[in-house]
């Protein structure tokens, strides 16, 4: 079930080796590591791909590409997590990051009017970067932590559920 629910939503490997901002890793992406359906490459692939979706960055998906290869986890699973923030979801997922990082400061929260413009970001970002970023960074660390250890924790539990259930068949046929 995890391999086949994952080959029917990642993209395909050539997608990703000629993704227009993937291309600068080159030969990298021939590494067949990056490309294994196994308990190990894809919790941290959910590990990778969780940490940068809640980093404000632009070119999430070359950060991500660029910590799943030398940790030789699932790159395509990597790339594609980071998208959890898109246009819609940005907004409530930052603010979110932004308010962790007020708390943990102590600071005041800022009220700022956001919009998803280049003269915002260069005319706002002053004020609030230091509680956006730290936020982020602690809820990054924690998604990917539960991102890893749940897809462990799933991928160890179908594993034995179909081992049981084979067992069974086993049992009732001989």
């Amino acid at each position: 079930m995890p391999k086949k629910l994952i080959k029917r939503y990642a993209p395909d490997k050539e997608t990703i080796r000629n993704h227009k901002y993937l291309r600068i890793f080159g030969r990298q992406l021939r590494d067949p590591s990056l490309w294994h359906l196994n308990r190990r490459s894809v919790s941290g692939a959910f590990a990778v791909g969780l940490f940068w979706a809640f980093i404000p960055i632009p070119f999430q998906m070359v950060a991500a590409a660029a910590m799943a290869i030398p940790a030789r986890v699932n790159l395509p699973i990597s790339v594609a997590l980071v998208w959890i923030t898109n246009p819609l979801t940005m907004p409530p997922i930052f603010y979110s990051t932004y308010l962790v990082g007020t708390w943990i400061l102590g600071e005041p929260m800022q009220e700022v009017e956001f919009e998803l413009t280049v003269d915002w970001v260069m005319n706002s970002i002053g004020g609030i970067w230091q509680p956006l970023y730290l936020g982020s960074l602690l809820c990054a660390l924690v998604a990917a932590t539960v991102g890893y250890v749940v897809m462990r924790g799933y991928w160890r539990w179908y594993v034995v559920s179909q081992l049981k259930k084979r067992r069974k068949r086993q049992q009732a046929a001989g």
